[in-house]
């Protein structure tokens, strides 16, 4: 493989080491600094599609496969000698981290939109993963330390600063849908276990909370809870494709709030731009949660907050985000980056 290939992915290693894994799980700092100086890793990864060649991918992968939270050489020379395990794992699967904990972030945006409207909302999730973030209304939320709002489980608890305007109640959802190239079912056994590998280690109050949020998902769908807006609807397509139809089939009465965390990076910029282009133009509210801002015309701007989101209403830039939910840092000029 070419040596300018392995240059580029240890650069992308070396980024994640430093302004997405550190302060969040040292040993994937140590595991992401690890392959970007180990050339016969960078080897095997540069065979791989650019999209399969990141590391939450790769590290979930052998955690997957029953590779243990060990130091980096044991990791390495599991990914080596089981390599090929490894690359079907990473092929058949993709990040489809379903973060619960970023509904706390959203909230107050989804507030907003139903205090500005006075109707229930109908929430449309694009790339929704097994659809926790479309149950905002079965957790509860508690900001800097506050008496809880909501009495679901788990309880999602979210540092603020620059005085966001926090909601005091949780808003009236009727319908919740979404659309995903591969929608998960978060009551099936290998999907959990693989929704769990993709938790950073000694992340442990993360995985707890997506333990618990598989649960309400699982007792929704049983009927142990009831909720108005029911079930998520999730369904098989490309979100370029469905996104309009979506839209049109939010029931009578209800706003209709398309919104993603952490997908459209995932696409290349002709589909983000097409993806601006189509939801600017339907009848809905647009809530971006991503690490890079896209105006309404599909321009993007990296988050000037290194390991950040930035989190976005109809195009207008509101607040830096924490990526798993537990900061929100409100803008004062909602008027950059």
């Amino acid at each position: 493989m070419s040596t300018e290939a392995a240059a580029r992915i240890a650069e992308v290693y070396k980024e994640y080491a430093a302004h997405w894994f550190h302060g969040h799980s040292e040993l994937y700092v140590r595991w992401a600094d690890g392959v970007a100086g180990n050339r016969a890793i960078l080897n095997l990864l540069a065979s791989m599609p650019t999209a399969k060649q990141q590391p939450n991918l790769l590290f979930a992968a052998i955690r997957f496969l029953g590779s243990g939270d060990t130091e980096f050489e044991e990791a390495a020379a599991f990914i080596v000698q089981r390599w090929q395990q490894v690359r079907a794992v990473m092929l058949s699967h993709s990040t489809q981290t379903n973060e619960a904990g970023r509904c706390a972030t959203l909230l107050p945006v989804f507030s907003m939109i139903a205090q500005q409207e006075q109707r229930p909302l109908a929430l449309i999730e694009v790339g929704p993963s097994a659809g926790l973030c479309l149950l905002p209304d079965l957790y509860s939320y508690s900001y800097d330390g506050a008496s809880p709002i909501g009495s679901g489980s788990p309880l999602l608890k979210c540092a603020t600063s620059g005085n966001p305007p926090l909601p005091l109640s949780l808003p009236q959802l009727l319908w919740r849908a979404g659309v995903d190239l591969n929608p998960l079912d978060g009551t099936d056994p290998d999907t959990i276990r693989w929704l769990r590998a993709l938790v950073w280690p000694g992340e442990t109050s993360r995985l707890e909370q997506l333990d618990k949020a598989l649960e309400r998902l699982n007792d929704l769908k049983n009927g142990v809870i009831e909720s108005a807006a029911g079930i998520p609807d999730l369904m098989t397509g490309d979100l370029n494709d469905r996104i309009a139809s979506l839209v049109a089939a939010v029931p009578a009465g209800a706003v209709p709030v398309v919104f993603h965390s952490a997908v459209l990076a995932y696409l290349d910029p002709s589909a983000r731009q097409r993806f601006a282009t189509t939801v600017s133009g339907l009848d809905c509210h647009w809530v971006s949660n991503e690490n890079f801002f896209m105006d309404l015309d599909g321009d993007t701007q990296q988050s000037s907050a290194l390991g950040f989101f930035v989190l976005a209403l109809n195009g207008v830039p509101l607040a830096h985000t924490g990526q798993h939910g537990a900061e929100l840092h409100w803008m004062t000029q909602q008027a950059s980056t």
